[in-house]
């Protein structure tokens, strides 16, 4: 069986100011999902699903209906506000975070499956090793996760956070440590720069985790579970949220799986402010330029 793509795209795009998961990069208006779509369909996924808010169905269905004939496309939504029985929960001013993004497709993924975010360019080589990872290797106690090098995830525009992996010797995660406000300062890889904290100097072949999951579908009774013990504690916070890292490391201490670090030295980028949006069309000509994509990807 085929594994799926699962694409995170319910973010309101308020920072960047407009509905940046399709805004063009490419010489064709190519969005950053695009590449991912089309890396996803070369190393063998089946299905693509978005995950995304109802109000967005539409410019959604107008931009990706028409690779329904490439590979199986669906669409599911993450709702602000969510009841749960017994649970009297305040009014929500956001979703319940990323765990709760990936849980809101439980009902239409029953294979091993990837997570992306859709504003973020992972790399073809990344779809491939993660493709063969959950053809051949997932199971309800193996998941997995991309490993990019530090120093290929950061910014020429400022300082930037990274969650820092440490793993075992079998190259299993063993947690995440949160580096912020990380930067190249004189030849030297900072964190905490221009912080109340002080600076300390981070590996820049570090292995980084970038929000690129292989997951057994099993995972998804361990979310429900961790999602309804932390909406219990936080009814009357209108905005807690529950992070995949916070599943994985609840996963990780109680043995219930282990998740094995994949190690690519493709480039990651992200799209955060509109400042971003040249480094990523010259990223994407370059890659073009050198034979990784058509000019136009779908001709």
């Amino acid at each position: 069986m085929k594994p799926t793509l699962l694409i995170l795209a319910a973010g309101m795009g308020s920072r960047y100011g407009g509905l940046k998961q399709i805004d063009g990069i490419g010489p064709n208006d190519e969005p950053i999902i695009e590449y991912s779509i089309y890396d996803a369909i070369k190393a063998g996924f089946g299905k693509i699903v978005f995950v995304i808010r109802k109000e967005f169905e539409t410019p959604f269905r107008a931009r990706f209906d028409q690779f329904s004939n490439r590979i199986n496309i669906e669409y599911v939504f993450q709702p602000v506000n969510v009841t749960v029985e017994g649970l009297d929960i305040i009014n929500r001013e956001k979703p319940w975070g990323t765990t709760h993004a990936v849980l809101v497709a439980k009902d239409v993924i029953k294979e091993p499956f990837a997570v992306i975010n859709a504003d973020d360019y992972y790399g073809s080589n990344s779809f491939q090793l993660m493709a063969d990872f959950l053809i051949k290797e997932c199971t309800e106690s193996k998941m997995s996760m991309i490993g990019y090098v530090l120093s290929n995830t950061l910014s020429d525009h400022g300082t930037v956070n990274r969650g820092v992996c440490q793993v075992d010797e079998h190259q299993n995660l063993i947690e995440v440590n949160e580096r912020v406000k990380l930067a190249m300062k004189n030849g030297v890889l900072k964190y905490n720069i221009g912080s109340d904290d002080p600076e300390g100097e981070e590996d820049p072949s570090s292995s980084v985790s970038m929000n690129y999951w292989g997951f057994h579908p099993s995972i998804f009774r361990h979310m429900e579970r961790g999602l309804h013990d932390f909406m219990k504690a936080n009814t009357q916070n209108p905005t807690a949220e529950y992070y995949i890292p916070d599943i994985v490391t609840k996963m990780i201490t109680s043995g219930d799986a282990a998740f094995n670090v994949i190690p690519t030295h493709d480039n990651w980028f992200g799209v955060t402010y509109k400042e971003d949006k040249q480094m990523a069309v010259d990223t994407i000509n370059n890659h073009i330029s050198a034979g990784v994509y058509p000019e136009n990807l779908w001709s």
